[in-house]
């Protein structure tokens, strides 16, 4: 079978499942079995596919006519300009989530030094803020092992030697405080009905899921960094779109100043963030 037929044959196959995404996804999958750039098969339509290599694109084309996310499958996506690694004990970062950094970047102080991301992941928020800050030491911590692992690979593929990755819960052994504390933390209603459509199918519950209606977890963060921050310092938070209200008026009830709510590219609410106040004088 040559290129351009596995192609033709593949993006029908794609677009019957409802893929609004088919050719690309196609290019990708082939792309990625011949560890090739995918202007490699727009060259060479006409080249036949090694055995192996047709087996090979049949079992990635399998997983994602069954909804499998393509970053799963190709084991990598972008974040902030930079490549991550990225498996099933990862979230896969988003284009919404890279708003965090924006306004992380934008916000911190000339004199910002360390730098706290709770619920690591991937390490895309960290990791993304240590190669654009050298200067900044950053701790990124995970309770995931497997998550952790991944994070450790795209710090040595990214060279980010100022990040620090330890496999703590939240805050637990944690006894300095941060100029900097940021968190993309769980915050998806258990019954939320988005739970069973989409990529966030194959994503680790324990990363999506919070009780209280998505509000566990920002609510004991919201408390509990207040005695991990310096005064004066800032805490970040992404959360749901419909949630800014909730976080604003948990912030605000701690003691956070100049509490303030931004939209994502998609005009939806999706971080809020504060000073260290009233609680630490």
């Amino acid at each position: 079978m040559m290129l351009a037929q596995w192609l033709q044959q593949s993006q029908r196959q794609l677009e019957a499942a409802g893929s609004e995404s088919a050719a690309l996804d196609a290019r990708l999958l082939l792309a990625h079995v011949l560890a090739k750039p995918t202007s490699y098969l727009f060259t060479w339509p006409e080249k036949a596919l090694a055995p192996d290599e047709v087996n090979q694109a049949a079992t990635l084309l399998q997983r994602r006519l069954q909804g499998e996310p393509m970053a799963y499958i190709l084991g990598e996506q972008e974040f902030y300009g930079y490549p991550f690694y990225v498996s099933p004990a990862t979230l896969i970062p988003r284009p919404d989530t890279e708003l965090l950094v924006e306004r992380v970047l934008a916000l911190a102080p000339p004199s910002t030094q360390q730098v706290l991301d709770l619920g690591t992941g991937s390490g895309a928020i960290a990791l993304s803020l240590a190669k654009e800050r050298p200067h900044w030491h950053l701790t990124a911590v995970d309770n995931s092992l497997d998550a952790l692992r991944v994070a450790e690979q795209n710090k040595q593929r990214l060279g980010a030697s100022n990040c620090v990755l330890l496999f703590y819960h939240w805050f637990e052994k944690i006894t300095q405080r941060y100029d900097l504390i940021v968190s993309n933390p769980p915050y998806i209603d258990p019954k939320d009905q988005h739970l069973t459509q989409g990529d966030v199918r194959f994503e680790p519950s324990s990363a999506l899921v919070a009780d209280d209606k998505g509000l566990a977890d920002i609510a004991y963060l919201v408390g509990a960094a207040q005695q991990h921050i310096c005064p004066g310092g800032l805490l970040m938070l992404e959360h749901g779109y419909d949630q800014g209200q909730q976080v604003r008026e948990l912030m605000l009830a701690a003691g956070w100043q100049q509490v303030q709510t931004e939209q994502d590219y998609g005009a939806r609410d999706r971080i809020t963030y504060g000073y260290a106040g009233s609680f630490l004088e």
